[in-house]
């Protein structure tokens, strides 16, 4: 009898012990997740603070979506940012090409889309570059080549605004380049101060 009553209360103890333990991994996950929040919405409050180019919401959403970014450390999301500069150069030049297929196309617009097509073309091997600089943490070659990206962008957009009545069918790819090359800059600096501080 004593050990059918054992049995009873390991049986009991069972389901409470895997709830436990269930519980327990939740909270923690559910902590380094907020953790991992918590960096992104701070560093996105710096950056849109230090550049007006940022918006915050832009910011934080971009960097949420990304695989691996609820663990990464700062020096994280600036690689983050980076990576999401490239997949959006890559996605502009792949929608450049789309548009260039068009029949009826305007032959201003379809200069001024050639043109985006050479930038963003360029802009691939300089993002590649910034990388790899950023790996090495050669963060002034990082910088230039990342604003070249961010020019790259603006004279894209620029040349649709030099003809009247002409709508630029890049404006929000470009807008989305520049903003995350100001974010790539931003996080860099963040992380050369982080740096000299400690």
């Amino acid at each position: 009898k004593k050990i059918h009553v054992i049995n009873l209360t390991t049986t009991k103890m069972k389901p409470l012990f895997s709830l436990f333990l269930t519980l327990s991994l939740f909270l923690s996950l559910f902590f380094h997740g907020s953790k991992g929040q918590n960096l992104i919405q701070n560093t996105c409050k710096s950056c849109a603070n230090d550049d007006p180019n940022i918006k915050y919401g832009f910011c934080t959403s971009s960097l949420q979506a990304a695989p691996a970014s609820q663990c990464a450390t700062l020096r994280g999301l600036g690689m983050i940012s980076i990576r999401l500069i490239r997949y959006n150069v890559t996605d502009t030049r792949c929608h450049v090409k789309i548009l260039l297929k068009e029949q009826k196309l305007d032959p201003y617009v379809k200069s001024c889309l050639s043109d985006c097509l050479e930038l963003y073309t360029d802009a691939i091997p300089s993002i590649k570059l910034a990388m790899k600089s950023y790996n090495s943490k050669k963060y002034y070659d990082a910088n230039i080549q990342i604003s070249s990206v961010m020019d790259a962008a603006t004279t894209c957009e620029d040349g649709f605004k030099d003809k009247d009545g002409v709508v630029s069918p890049l404006t929000k790819l470009n807008e989305n380049t520049f903003q995350l090359s100001a974010m790539a800059l931003s996080l860099m600096n963040l992380i050369k101060n982080n740096n000299t501080n400690g």
